[in-house]
C-alpha cells in the first residue's frame, strides 16, 4: 500500500533545488500540503529570488497536488516564524518539518575568515534551530511530528576545506540528539537526520558527468519520505545513502577500562601504559548517557 500523507503539512526549507526540490515533488505527490521554501539565493547564500520556490510550487499544483512557497530566511528567528506561521495560515497545522536548506563557503581552516564560518553555521545549524523551535510547539499541542535534520558525511567524517559545514552539521545531530531526550514525553514526535550525496548546484564542481548522473538528488527522497511516515517509529537515528544505497552510522562508545579507584589521582603514564586498552573498540555500541556512566559505575559506588 502506497504511504501517502493526505490531510499532513510538510514544511521542506531550501527546497527551491536540489534534493530539497525533491523532496517537496514528492510529498506533494502523496498528498501532503507543501511549504516550499527557498529565499532563491546561489549556493554561497548571496542573492535572493521568489522564483526557485515558485516554480516548485507550480509543479506541485500542476501534479494535482497543494503548496504554497516561503521566501523567509531560515537563519532568522523571524524567518522561521515565518515559515511555519506560513503553513499554519495556509493549511492550518504543521506535521513534518524538513531541515535542508544550505549554503557552502568551503576554505582551508587557517585561510577561512569569520565571515565564512558565521554564514555557514548560520544557515545549517543556527536555521534549523530558528524553523524547527516553532514547529515543535505546534507539534507538542498535536502530540504527533516529524522532523528531519540534513546532517553530512563531511561532519561525521571529516572533508578538507568544510571545517564550517562539517561543524555545522555534526552540530545537527547532537541537537537531534538532545531534541529526542527532551521530547521523550511526546510519544508520537521523532527526529532523524540524514546524509545525503548527490549532484546538485552545491556538488556541481565536485563529481565527474559519468558518476553525478548516477547521484541524481531523486535516490535520496525514499528514505526520508519513510523517516516521515506516521507509521515509522524510528527515532534519533542518522541515516546516510546516495545513488540508491542506505545505510545508518552511529556513534559508538567502547567499554573502556576502571583505573584506579577515584580516590587517587592517575598519573598520564598510567594512560600511556593502558591506552591500548582505553581504546579497544571491541563490543563498542551505540549508547545513552545513562549507558557512559554505568560504565564508570565501579568508581562510583
Amino acid at each position: 500500500m502506497e504511504m501517502r500523507f493526505d490531510g499532513k503539512t510538510v514544511i521542506v526549507t531550501g527546497a527551491g533545488a536540489g534534493i530539497g526540490r525533491e523532496y517537496a515533488l514528492e510529498f506533494g505527490r502523496r498528498g501532503a500540503n507543501v511549504v516550499v521554501n527557498d529565499l532563491g539565493g546561489l549556493r554561497d547564500g548571496s542573492g535572493g529570488s521568489s522564483n526557485a520556490a515558485d516554480m516548485v510550487v507550480a509543479k506541485i499544483k500542476e501534479n494535482g497536488g497543494n503548496a504554497v512557497a516561503s521566501y523567509d530566511n531560515v537563519s532568522t528567528e523571524e524567518g522561521g516564524r515565518g515559515i511555519v506561521a506560513t503553513a499554519m495560515d495556509s493549511f492550518g497545522r504543521v506535521d513534518v518539518l524538513v531541515n535542508n536548506a544550505g549554503i557552502i563557503r568551503d576554505k582551508g581552516f587557517v585561510k577561512m575568515t569569520a565571515g565564512e564560518w558565521d554564514a555557514v553555521i548560520s544557515v545549517h545549524l543556527r536555521g534549523a534551530y530558528c524553523v524547527t523551535r516553532p514547529a515543535l510547539e505546534i507539534m507538542r499541542n498535536q502530540n504527533y511530528g516529524r522532523i528531519i535534520m540534513t546532517t553530512s558525511t563531511s561532519g561525521l567524517f571529516g572533508n578538507f576545506g568544510q571545517s564550517n559545514y562539517g561543524a555545522a552539521k555534526l552540530g545537527l545531530v547532537g541537537l537531534m540528539n538532545v531534541l529526542k531526550v527532551e521530547n521523550k514525553k511526546y510519544y508520537d514526535i521523532h527526529f532523524n537526520a540524514v546524509a545525503p550525496t548527490a549532484a546538485s548546484r552545491m556538488t556541481e564542481d565536485i563529481f565527474p558527468p559519468n558518476i553525478a548522473e548516477r547521484l541524481h538528488p531523486k535516490f535520496n527522497v525514499p528514505i526520508v519520505v519513510w523517516l516521515c511516515h506516521e507509521e515509522c517509529t524510528e527515532n534519533g537515528s542518522i541515516f546516510l545513502m546516495g545513488a540508491g544505497w542506505f545505510g545508518k552510522a552511529e556513534i559508538v562508545c567502547g567499554k573502556g577500562v576502571c583505573i584506579g579507584d577515584a580516590r587517587r589521582d592517575i598519573p598520564a603514564e598510567e594512560i600511556r601504559e593502558r591506552f591500548a586498552e582505553i581504546s579497544n573498540m571491541e563490543g563498542a555500541k551505540s549508547v545513552s548517557n545513562v549507558e557512559v556512566f554505568s560504565y564508570m559505575s565501579p568508581l562510583l559506588s
